[in-house]
């Protein structure tokens, strides 16, 4: 329902506002407590809930789960005459009702665990995983602190995609400033400028709040990791780009030279452009953001090739020790063509005339371009020394660019996309396959959901194809070092040989689940016993959730001490995202068989968590 578990939507003017403060406090603080409160219906009919709260835990001790449960009391909270619910016959009613109900609550609590208090890093507690391989309607936004943004936010990708903008006009305009030097005495260019600045200036501000993924895949929210994080990475460079060199260089009492130096410095804006690539690949379509960034590359370099191109005219053209013109300068030449030739002052004893600044950016641009594309139609060209050998440099630039880029697009995309390309034709199918067979909405959203998650935890590896490739022995090696897990922290795999383990490794499976994924149902064989890496699990028994199962616990049937298939008592449904290693009955089976020693030391010391076979309450000594 995307809506907050204090049931803030169902409050109303009864609602004791003491109790919804307390509500409030226990989820802040991770405890466990249980509340009378007045609730109200769609309809504004008041209903009475005694309300119980229990956090549930990782592996970690943090925090990833409430559970909330609700009993209606509302016949206890009114005037009732029929006399055989008046006095003790009423109260015992009510205390019989609160009573199972705080004895599920105590199960449903860590046992033989010291209860740990998480005050900081709320994200961090609430969410384990990264942002961006969880779908939004799995989860609701966790809990920061009130001056911390959230990096996948609205309001953060909105922001990034105005920094993107305005990146892209730094890498177009600074070039074009510094190769011109274009005094920025138009007020609305400075005050465009400026604001460009201010923007950047409040990046950084900003970035010293937005909460990053750490190297764990963890969403790290902690103030000090924060700007720790953006003090080693981005901000020497964010801070040497947002500083305001146009207001320095619009006074006009500022010497030339000083002018230069600040001029060039705008040039390290353009290091902004190493987020560029990263933040299209996040926001557009994998293809289109490569195809997208290549155009944007190569018209980029022709922008700045230009600016060098005219820098080295404009050198050349007026020799300023003997106040003379070069007629074999480029400059010179395309002054006579378009008829705006240069001519003498003799009265102030300079050199006027010439084209103008736009004429001469489009013609420098037409001549990058044009030698790019290996085109060079030869109305420009160079003539002086140095104008062939940028030329000659040039041209060595483009045949590489123009190669890379139009020539090898499809290879690029094969070579360096191999693996999005078959993540995407992998989407495909499946969202074919669900419409074609018209799959429920439900049940396709889990199918893609657990597609998506699993791919992120694999990262599209084929661990049996790899597997193959390797020998027998070394393949036993690496499946020991897969389930080194299961095997370190379970006291039945203790007294096996290192035979016994590689033997017991390669029958081993690895399964993700995804929130809601049911890995029984009531009913069905139980044919495996899964060991539980990390996530939680809910075990539910006539619509009751009977137990929480975590890290260490083990779920299943004992296969070595019955001859039968066992039915499954209660579903069993993952809470959050779970890693399950599990092996086959025939497989463990096999493997017990053989070594007989093991056997008799895993019998007597595997402890199920959860035996699905048997109904009724089920062992919590491990559960969490």
């Amino acid at each position: 329902m995307q809506k907050s578990s204090t049931c803030s939507f169902m409050y109303g003017e009864l609602t004791d506002k003491k109790t919804i403060e307390k509500v409030r406090q226990t989820f802040d603080n991770y405890e466990s407590n249980c509340f009378e409160v007045l609730l109200y219906k769609k309809n504004r009919t008041p209903v009475w809930f005694y309300m119980q709260i229990a956090p549930i835990r990782n592996e970690h001790e943090k925090v990833v789960l409430f559970l909330c449960t609700f009993k209606d009391i509302t016949l206890f909270k009114q005037p009732i005459e029929d006399d055989s619910t008046k006095g003790w016959t009423k109260f015992a009613r009510l205390t019989r009702a609160l009573t199972n109900s705080r004895s599920v609550l105590q199960q449903l609590t860590p046992m033989n665990k010291t209860e740990v208090v998480h005050k900081h890093s709320r994200l961090a507690e609430v969410l384990q995983l990264g942002s961006d391989i969880l779908p939004q309607y799995k989860q609701e936004a966790p809990k920061t602190p009130p001056h911390i943004i959230l990096h996948y936010c609205a309001f953060k990708t909105t922001w990034d995609w105005v920094i993107l903008i305005l990146t892209f006009y730094t890498a177009i305009m600074v070039p074009y400033n510094v190769s011109f030097k274009t005094k920025q005495n138009n007020i609305a260019w400075l005050v465009l400028d400026s604001v460009v600045d201010v923007i950047f200036l409040v990046d950084i501000v900003l970035n010293f709040h937005t909460t990053f993924v750490g190297p764990g895949g963890e969403v790290i929210s902690d103030p000090k990791l924060i700007r720790m994080n953006y003090l080693k990475t981005w901000f020497v460079i964010d801070l040497l780009s947002c500083l305001p060199y146009d207001i320095i260089n619009a006074f006009e009492n500022v010497d030339e030279g000083i002018s230069s130096l600040f001029s060039s410095l705008k040039v390290v804006r353009l290091l902004r452009l190493g987020r560029v690539a990263r933040k299209l690949d996040h926001y557009l379509e994998y293809g289109a953001a490569v195809l997208v960034l290549l155009v944007c590359v190569f018209g980029l370099v022709a922008h700045w090739l230009a600016c060098i191109w005219y820098s080295i005219g404009d050198y050349e053209v007026i020799d300023e020790v003997t106040n003379t013109i070069q007629i074999d300068s480029w400059l010179y030449q395309l002054a006579l063509s378009i008829g705006t030739p240069y001519r003498y002052n003799t009265s102030a004893g300079i050199w006027e005339g010439g084209p103008s600044k736009d004429s001469l950016y489009v013609s420098s641009l037409y001549f990058t371009m044009t030698s790019l594309t290996t085109i060079g139609f030869g109305n420009i060209a160079p003539t002086t020394d140095v104008e062939k050998m940028f030329s000659v440099a040039m041209m060595m630039v483009g045949s590489l660019l123009y190669a890379t880029i139009f020539g090898n697009v499809t290879t690029i995309f094969q070579q360096m996309y191999a693996n999005t390309n078959r993540y995407h034709e992998m989407l495909n199918n499946v969202r074919d396959f669900l419409k074609l067979y018209q799959v429920p909405k439900g049940l396709s959203e889990r199918v893609m959901d657990y597609i998506v998650s699993t791919w992120s935890m694999s990262k599209g590896i084929d661990t049996e194809k790899v597997l193959s490739i390797c020998p027998k022995d070394m393949r036993a090696d690496i499946c020991v070092h897969l389930n080194r897990k299961v095997f370190n922290e379970h006291p039945a795999f203790r007294l096996a040989s290192d035979g016994c383990l590689r033997a017991l490794a390669v029958e081993f499976q690895t399964i993700h689940c995804a929130p809601g994924d049911l890995i029984y149902h009531a009913g069905e064989s139980v044919d495996a016993l899964c060991f539980v890496v990390s996530g939680s699990l809910e075990v539910i028994q006539d619509d009751e959730v009977v137990a929480i199962l975590g890290k260490g616990d083990v779920f299943g049937d004992i296969f070595w001490k019955e001859t039968t298939l066992a039915h499954a008592c209660a579903n069993v449904r993952a809470l959050t995202y779970c890693d399950l290693h599990i092996i086959k009955r025939e497989a463990l089976l096999k493997v017990l068989d053989f070594y007989t020693a093991f056997a008799n030391s895993f019998s007597r010391n595997l402890t199920l968590t959860c035996n699905l076979r048997k109904r009724g309450w089920f062992s919590m000594a491990n559960a969490r």
